[in-house]
């Protein structure tokens, strides 16, 4: 059981959403359902009043929640290794590796990295999502922040939700860029044929990213990414928008050869993770090395090229 504590000050672009939908998207770790009984049971307050999930949002408008959370809490603690970077009583940095899945949920109830965290730090089991403040798909690998309490959660939801914590990544594609240095900004939504998919389409949410060519090969690319927002799957889905497809994505992928699929996932990769540290305000900035794999056929292109 935990207490949560949030305020949220809307934004020009939320004026005119329902309540409900907008405090959906800007607290994505806190479950719809749980938001609607809040809601009802005048847990969450507008302008210091008790209001309607359906209310349309005004310019000026905020909101503050106060509830008892209890964690459902099905997930079972499993001793499994992990790459911790940093730790201290507030936060865990982790640079995650392949394979792996972030929450436990149909088809991975275990083997997943809660799974891994509530076996070295049983105290995240009274935090929303066992502490985890963004996500990063099974095949991505990289860096993470995942608070230890309740406060240190608060603060680096908001931080996130503020873009004050930047990440940065390493993608390889599977072919040339026309610039050294390119931004995307295109709205991201469900694909409207493939529901596993996320693709650029109209009225989708607001998503842009920052390029930067780091190495380039005869027909393939190493950029950095930097993200502005943070859509699920928004690099992949943008590269691919411009015929950038990452190598290797079984997803987004285009065409791809059988040395792409060997390799076996995308080559999406969470090197930097800056913040400020959520209890001494101290600017934090880790960076996590390229996996083997992915050094390896990096270099597979370059002797390829010479």
């Amino acid at each position: 059981m935990s207490e949560i504590h949030r305020t949220l000050l809307f934004t020009d672009e939320q004026v005119g959403m329902r309540l409900d939908k907008a405090l959906a998207e800007q607290w994505s770790d806190l479950s719809r359902s749980k938001l609607k009984q809040w809601i009802e049971q005048g847990q969450l307050l507008l302008n210091g009043e008790p209001v309607a999930g359906r209310y349309k949002i005004r310019t000026g408008d905020a909101c503050e929640l106060n509830s008892i959370h209890v964690e459902r809490g099905p997930w079972q603690a499993e001793d499994m290794p992990l790459n911790l970077v940093y730790q201290d009583e507030h936060i865990i940095i982790i640079d995650k590796p392949a394979n792996l899945v972030v929450h436990p949920a149909a088809g991975n109830w275990s083997g997943t990295l809660v799974n891994g965290l509530l076996h070295h730090f049983p105290e995240l089991s009274a935090l929303p999502r066992a502490g985890i403040v963004h996500r990063l798909d099974k095949d991505t690998t990289g860096l993470m922040v995942v608070a230890r309490q309740v406060s240190a959660h608060f603060a680096l939801v908001n931080a996130l939700q503020a873009r004050e914590i930047k990440r940065r990544y390493l993608a390889f594609v599977a072919q040339r860029p026309t610039a050294a240095q390119f931004m995307v900004e295109e709205p991201i939504g469900r694909h409207p044929k493939n529901r596993l998919k996320m693709a650029v389409v109209p009225g989708g949410k607001p998503a842009r990213t920052w390029f930067r060519l780091q190495q380039q090969f005869e027909r393939a690319a190493l950029l950095e990414a930097k993200l502005d927002t943070g859509r699920t799957h928004q690099i992949r889905v943008h590269l691919a928008h411009l015929g950038l497809p990452i190598y290797g994505d079984p997803l987004y992928g285009q065409n791809r050869d059988q040395v792409q699929i060997a390799f076996g996932r995308q080559a999406l990769h969470a090197f930097q993770l800056s913040l400020l540290h959520p209890h001494t305000r101290q600017s934090m900035r880790f960076e996590a090395p390229l996996p083997t794999d992915f050094k390896a056929m990096i270099e597979s292109y370059r002797l390829a090229q010479n």
